[in-house]
């Protein structure tokens, strides 16, 4: 039995810009649509690209449950989440 991955993830236009945060079971496949602008609306309107934090978990539940808290979160909220574990706001999308 495969055990499937989830991720809630956060992308961001640039250090301290515009913010997105999705949840998918591919993130590759999905950072790679951000990227190429498939996905029609906010990412691509506000050039939303780059990978700036993610999470994973093996419960789709759990998964869209995170999502939706980090979406009510402040701004800065946000801000320090990312900051913890990528304070230059690089691209993470070199991992994969």
């Amino acid at each position: 039995m495969t055990i499937k991955i989830y991720y809630v993830y956060i992308l961001a236009s640039k250090q301290n810009g515009t913010l997105y945060v999705g949840v998918t079971d591919n993130l590759q496949r999905r950072i790679y649509e951000h990227k190429n602008n498939s996905v029609k609306g906010f990412t691509q309107k506000y050039n939303i690209h780059n990978l700036v934090y993610y999470e994973e978990t093996n419960d789709i539940n759990i998964a869209i449950e995170r999502e939706k808290q980090i979406k009510s979160w402040s701004r800065n909220k946000k801000l320090v989440l990312i900051e913890k574990d990528n304070p230059t706001w690089n691209d993470l999308d070199e991992k994969f």
